[in-house]
């Protein structure tokens, strides 16, 4: 018995008159250069949302909490300049993510013109998505969340409202990568203030001595607006516990689902083979390049400090005619 490819189930057609062209709708008139892509789906935009709430959350209790009140100047300093730089980072490459064309095909170019003008040879195959009237490139995948088919599309991500394909797979794995330092980053903060304060502020003016809380209850009448030499928060000890231990969990919740994503995307892009196409198993049909040729392709030629900024676009060339046709 002959096997057949795994791709020969795709919708196949290897003649313009059985595609049915009549049947596709031209496709939209292009909007203004520059128009900005997004995804209008309730689920995204509500974790889009939630993804922004947790990381200012986590920005409150690290500027609030733990660093504005400490009395070592230098260590506020360094640290807050650090997670706040990684927090930016990890805001905008959010939003690159979110809104930069995955990699979308035109919707609707299965028309006669179009399929004319590839000039298709006796033998050749050019594959047709049902669902958006459009003509695959190799390697494209329908979604149905975007209603898009989207060129080497590894997975729709409701965390970017978007999916994850050629023309964003950077910013996601930025994106995935600055969320576990900013997480890694606030667990080690978090340890060291809660050794500290334990030590020097909760255990003999919080926690221990009720004599201590008639001091300062005296002092706050007297002295306001004036804040103890050893005070940890500006928050009750309590309070600050309670908003320290969410952040624990958030942090580490994060930095380990973050640290899978990320490792999966450099996995993925280091053996050019998206989750779609491993999950499918589907059969290699490009060319095989090296780990760093791969990586070169997504985050851009050549290697610089831009590989780590979501505000540098990588040049991925233009569209090759010849990527509609196996």
């Amino acid at each position: 018995m002959m096997l057949i490819p795994t791709h020969h189930f795709r919708d196949i057609e290897r003649k313009p008159e059985y595609l049915q062209p009549e049947k596709c709708a031209p496709p939209p008139y292009p909007g203004p250069a520059g128009t900005m892509w997004f995804i209008r789906d309730g689920c995204g935009i509500a974790c889009a949302i939630v993804t922004w709430f947790l990381v200012l959350y986590a920005e409150f209790v690290v500027l609030f909490v733990m660093l504005i009140p400490s009395r070592d100047y230098v260590y506020s300093i360094i640290n807050g300049i650090l997670f706040n730089l990684l927090a930016f980072l990890a805001l905008a490459s959010h939003c690159r993510a979110m809104l930069t064309d995955p990699g979308a095909v035109p919707k609707g170019n299965a028309t006669k013109e179009f399929i004319e003008s590839l000039q298709l040879k006796p033998g050749q195959v050019v594959y047709k998505c049902p669902k958006c009237c459009s003509i695959k490139p190799d390697r494209a995948h329908h979604c149905s969340v975007c209603k898009r088919c989207i060129r080497k599309m590894d997975h729709h991500c409701p965390w970017v409202n978007n999916c994850v394909g050629e023309n964003n797979q950077k910013y996601f794995v930025l994106f995935t990568m600055y969320i576990a330092l900013i997480s890694l980053h606030a667990l080690i903060m978090v340890g060291f203030h809660f050794l500290h304060c334990f030590e020097e502020d909760w255990t003999t003016h919080g926690l221990t001595r009720e004599g201590t809380a008639e001091a300062r209850l005296s002092q706050e009448k007297t002295q306001p607006h004036k804040v103890s030499s050893t005070e940890c928060s500006y928050f009750s000890p309590p309070t600050t516990v309670i908003l320290l231990i969410l952040l624990c969990f958030e942090g580490l919740l994060f930095l380990i689902f973050t640290s899978v994503m990320f490792g999966t995307q450099v996995h993925s892009i280091c053996t050019d083979e998206t989750g779609i196409e491993q999950l499918k198993k589907e059969e290699r049909r490009w060319a095989k390049k090296t780990k760093w040729m791969n990586l070169k392709a997504v985050f851009g030629h050549p290697f610089s400090l831009g590989w780590a900024s979501p505000f540098a676009t990588p040049d991925h060339g233009k569209a090759d005619p010849s990527q509609y046709v196996v």
